[in-house]
């Protein structure tokens, strides 16, 4: 299966051409929702494969995330980044798509993921998939918004409806739980995690 990068290398473009393009939304324009779209498809996409792990369900998820941020586009309020915003709606989408697997379907396919992956040689990017499979969904989630999106500790709460100095202490937890499987030889860890600021 390939494996999309975490950092997708795309930019967003300016934020007064987002706010532009909502507005022209808002006004009737669905076309216009297209540049939305494109601004922020490969990001949602990689986020929505790093939590659901399979690029068909993340496919899936990423069109339901967009049809409903623009059925809920009247309730877009420019307090917070249009980005936190869609990102919020993505997150909670994928802990519903969680929610929905059967528990058995999961245990299995771990069970096959664990075996196949006894039989391959480990490429060195694989290393961020095997650190991802330590975490749990809530430990994933706080790791791919600070450290690969690169948001502040109030934007995540805003996502997630936690307390910025909660998330800062998971943070601070999550970065000792990484340094402690690195040291006991359980991955490989390739350069330093963003800061707690």
């Amino acid at each position: 299966m390939e494996r999309p990068a975490l950092l997708t290398g795309q930019t967003e473009p300016p934020s007064s051409d987002i706010e532009s393009a909502i507005r022209q939304v808002k006004s009737g324009d669905s076309e216009t929702y297209t540049v939305i779209i494109r601004a922020f498809e490969k990001k949602i996409y990689t986020y929505c494969f790093c939590i659901l792990k399979s690029r068909e369900e993340a496919e899936d998820a990423v069109q339901d995330i967009f049809i409903k941020a623009y059925q809920e586009l009247d309730r877009y309020e420019k307090r917070v980044s249009f980005s936190a915003w869609l990102y919020k709606i993505a997150y909670h989408h994928c802990l519903d798509q969680i929610r929905k697997q059967n528990r058995w379907q999961r245990l299995v396919s771990r069970y096959q993921e664990q075996v196949s992956s006894s039989s391959y040689m480990r490429r060195p990017n694989d290393a961020v998939q095997e650190l991802l499979q330590h975490l749990n969904q809530e430990e994933t989630n706080l790791l791919l918004l600070k450290a690969v999106e690169q948001y502040s500790f109030e934007e995540i709460g805003q996502i997630t409806g936690c307390k910025p100095t909660t998330l800062r202490k998971k943070y601070e937890r999550l970065r000792k739980k990484l340094i402690e499987h690195h040291n006991l030889g359980g991955g490989i860890v390739y350069g330093e995690m963003a800061g707690t600021t």
